[in-house]
């Protein structure tokens, strides 16, 4: 039985897009009729076969763990000085048939930088509030830490709240910019009030699906949905990930809305996001698909298999007219949503990340509040800063002394978070 009829989905999707896109009714038509396509009698995420996819000087001062406040700035010279962390990433990479050296990563110019280093264990993952005032950070010894990076933000709000498992997930509510939603490997979500300062709800996504892998609130809505995956049979990176749930939560009620549905026995979702009204979720899964949900009616709208890999992260491009992707090899798309398996730009980032030797539950990506910059995480010292439109231009971060677990971009600034499995977290401020 099929999840949706084809004709109901792109009638679905034409809406979506005409009052998403501000495209015109024709536009809309053609955009649902490259996106659509038949979904298996056995399986969602299966293409129709006539569909072919192709896939300066810089200010850093440290923030004192104790007193909860920036001192001893260190000034460095971008141009004369060198750190003495060393990026053992030497090797050469390839994207869109060219090949690209060490020295084609230039440093990124920095105007200033802070140094969190409030944490004792690798850094899981670290994002900013809505409002981008306040940056939550969590390590892998379950520690969450709520705290500011301008002294001219009042520290009210800063606390340390214990979880008592691994830190998988992490978002800000987005309207009131009061809660953060906290997901663990344990199957726990936690909501804390940030004024209240106090867990306000704790949920659990079931024994069957430990591990939180994501979570996402909705832009307008007060509805946050959550990815969780079943216990794999590996070790570490996706092998620890089993089978995929995916729930619609209302954060009124605090009770599911709804489950996504995604077939029998389907891999696991590592990564999802909403669009700019909250209509329309993405999802990224180890198999390579990314799937796409109308959330009126809580069914599948369309996917397309994206990766060869696992994809490990999804963001909407701003204009909402393309899609990034980041795969477990490194591979970076931005994808046509006017017309689907067109790939727009790529990049090859694996000498940043390698499959064999990565222990992060999955990479991710950042992009900045006019999508013309991607920032990724890396198994490296340095992370790839990628300018996405007008003239190419590859650049690197400032190092920290380990891999980079986490990274997040301001909502309104260019201002950027990069979290570390040497405990610290960075706030870099560029041109």
């Amino acid at each position: 039985m099929r999840i949706v009829q084809e004709s109901s989905r792109k009638t679905v999707l034409e809406g979506r897009l005409a009052q998403d896109t501000s495209m015109s009714k024709e536009e809309s038509e053609s955009a649902a009729a490259a996106l659509t396509y038949s979904l298996d009698e056995k399986e969602y995420g299966k293409q129709s076969s006539h569909l072919a996819f192709q896939a300066s000087s810089s200010g850093i001062s440290i923030l004192d763990q104790d007193h909860g406040s920036f001192n001893n700035p260190i000034v460095r010279d971008a141009k004369t000085s060198e750190l003495s962390a060393r990026d053992p990433a030497g090797e050469s990479s390839e994207s869109d048939g060219e090949t690209w050296s060490e020295e084609d990563f230039a440093e990124v110019p920095v105007e200033f930088q802070e140094i969190f280093s409030g944490h004792t264990s690798p850094i899981a993952r670290c994002r900013f509030s809505a409002a981008g005032t306040n940056v939550a950070s969590a390590s892998v010894d379950g520690t969450v830490r709520i705290w500011t990076y301008d002294s001219s933000t009042p520290t009210s709000r800063n606390a340390t709240i214990y979880c008592g498992a691994e830190i998988t997930s992490l978002d800000w509510e987005y309207k009131s910019d009061r809660l953060l939603l906290i997901g663990t490997a344990e199957g726990g979500i936690k909501a804390w009030n940030v004024d209240a300062k106090r867990v306000v709800c704790d949920l659990s996504t079931g024994a069957a699906f430990p591990n939180v892998l994501d979570l996402k609130c909705s832009p307008l809505e007060p509805i946050f949905v959550s990815a969780a995956a079943s216990r794999g049979h590996g070790t570490k990176g996706i092998e620890r990930m089993g089978f995929a749930s995916l729930i619609a939560w209302n954060m009124k009620t605090w009770k599911p809305l709804t489950v996504l549905p995604l077939g029998e026995d389907p891999p696991a979702i590592t990564s999802v996001c909403f669009n700019h009204n909250g209509k329309i979720l993405a999802a990224s899964a180890t198999d390579g698909m990314i799937h796409m949900f109308d959330m009126s009616a809580g069914l599948p709208i369309t996917g397309w298999p994206a990766h060869d890999s696992a994809a490990s992260c999804v963001k909407f491009g701003p204009d909402e007219a393309s899609i990034f992707s980041l795969g477990s090899d490194g591979k970076i798309f931005e994808w046509s949503l006017h017309n689907q398996g067109q790939v727009l730009w790529s990049q090859d980032s694996s000498r940043f990340i390698s499959q064999g030797s990565s222990k992060l539950p999955r990479h991710e990506m950042a992009l900045d509040t006019n999508g013309r910059r991607l920032l990724v995480t890396s198994n490296t010292l340095t992370s790839p800063l990628y300018q996405i439109q007008g003239k190419s231009r590859r650049q690197k971060t400032l190092p920290h002394g380990a891999p980079i677990t986490s990274v997040d971009w301001h909502p309104m600034s260019q201002i950027f978070l990069t979290g570390s499995a040497d405990h610290s977290v960075r706030v870099t401020s560029i041109p």
